[in-house]
């Protein structure tokens, strides 16, 4: 049995051409920093406290003001090996006192770094079509997902490779802010990736020529061989993906649909704005997460209910179901609206904040955990699917089959029939 979107019903729009790649190759450009900046919140306004007076010497002691000069003054005077600009110098104190938390989420942003932020946020892609994340185990980074037709995927990067070096340059030590300085590049350029790839012997050499990436990050359709259920994948949550989503849950509404199937496989997660947004769209009145700051105070994001789906879901996941893309997953969970097939969840349940400084950067620091609606607390643990299924690459090469989704629509028919 071929598993294909229906091609009569796509009405000339970008939908998914076809399900066999299983590991969904997902995504969009992925030079984006570790699980899509997982649930980072806006960027606080100028006006806020977040603004911070770079200026001032604020609460440094005296003495480690002093050492910091000597320390300049001494590179400034002796070392031999190059030229260091004074900037570089700041830059590198403002990176290496956010790092001294020991929170690989937390990150300075040069004010570069934060114009690109901005655009991620607002869904502006380009490269070479894969994500990047970290790797838990090793720290190195690695490809979360692929984006289809991608020039990453049509070179042979394959989602979980660790990326070793980026054109001879270690990654290791690297925040994945900088892989992505290495990654990126020139449209029509060049770029080799030397990766770890499991059940190879040997590093993995790639070269991926840059070039450009579909936006879109919102496909959808009715499936071709069960027309009365709906498929939408979210391949990462970032604003232009509102209205898109909005599009295809009309789209599929308008075909009659008697359930759906929301595919959040290896969609790493983004703006909270982005996903409350999104679940507003389905979910019945309630909460959608709460979160808790250092000092226990409980904020709540809740949804008015006006616009509940009526249809059972199943949500699609696995190892590299992230962050935003978990908070979606638990309320559709804990909300009993249908049930979650793949496999278990990465586990990110804590937040991010981006505070701008007067000079224009900015500094990301984890401000707060958050928490399903049942109370659930997900960080390191993740969410275990009601029905656990690996993907099967073998068969979704050879056969084109995608085993995870025809469990979902095996899942789905059942919750129709109730």
């Amino acid at each position: 049995m071929d598993f294909n979107i229906d091609q009569k019903k796509q009405n000339g729009k970008h939908y998914i051409l076809g399900l066999f790649t299983g590991m969904l190759l997902s995504g969009v450009f992925a030079l984006i920093v570790c699980f899509g900046f997982l649930l980072a919140k806006v960027i606080k306004n100028p006006a806020s406290a977040a603004d911070v007076n770079v200026t001032g010497a604020g609460s440094l002691d005296a003495d480690v003001i002093s050492k910091v000069s000597a320390i300049k003054e001494l590179i400034e005077e002796e070392y031999s090996l190059a030229e260091v600009d004074e900037d570089t110098l700041n830059e590198g104190l403002y990176r290496g006192i956010v790092d001294a938390v020991g929170d690989v989420y937390s990150e300075y942003y040069s004010v570069e770094e934060l114009e690109e932020l901005n655009q991620y946020s607002e869904g502006i892609f380009y490269g070479i079509g894969a994500y990047i994340s970290v790797d838990e185990q090793s720290t190195l980074p690695k490809i979360a997902g692929v984006m289809e037709g991608s020039p990453a995927e049509k070179a042979g990067v394959l989602e979980n490779d660790i990326i070793y070096e980026v054109d001879g340059q270690s990654t290791y030590g690297l925040s994945t802010d900088e892989v992505v300085a290495l990654v990126r590049g020139e449209k029509d350029t060049d770029v080799v990736l030397t990766m770890v790839r499991y059940g190879e012997a040997d590093y993995v050499e790639i070269k991926i020529t840059r070039g450009p990436v579909d936006e879109r990050i919102v496909s959808h359709g009715m499936l071709e061989d069960y027309p009365e259920i709906g498929y939408i994948q979210i391949s990462q949550f970032a604003d232009s993906g509102v209205d898109q989503f909005a599009e295809a849950l009309a789209d599929c509404k308008a075909e009659n649909m008697k359930g759906l199937i929301i595919d959040l496989r290896s969609n790493p997660g983004g703006t909270l704005n982005s996903v409350l947004e999104i679940c507003r769209m389905i979910l019945p009145k309630g909460l959608i997460l709460y979160t808790e700051d250092k000092n226990g105070q409980r904020v709540e994001y809740t949804c008015d209910g006006k616009r509940e789906l009526e249809v059972p879901i199943v949500v699609l996941v696995n190892g590299n179901t992230a962050s935003a893309a978990e908070v979606m997953t638990g309320a559709i969970r804990d909300h009993g609206m249908g049930k979650i097939v793949g496999t278990t969840t990465f586990g990110k349940g804590i937040v991010q904040n981006v505070f701008r400084l007067n000079d224009g950067s900015a500094v990301k620091l984890t401000t707060e955990s958050y928490f399903t609606p049942n109370g659930s607390y997900i960080h390191k643990l993740g969410i275990e699917p009601d029905v656990e299924i690996e993907y099967d690459r073998e068969m979704a090469l050879q056969e084109g089959k995608d085993v995870q989704i025809l469990k979902a629509v095996e899942v789905l028919q059942d919750l129709m029939d109730d």
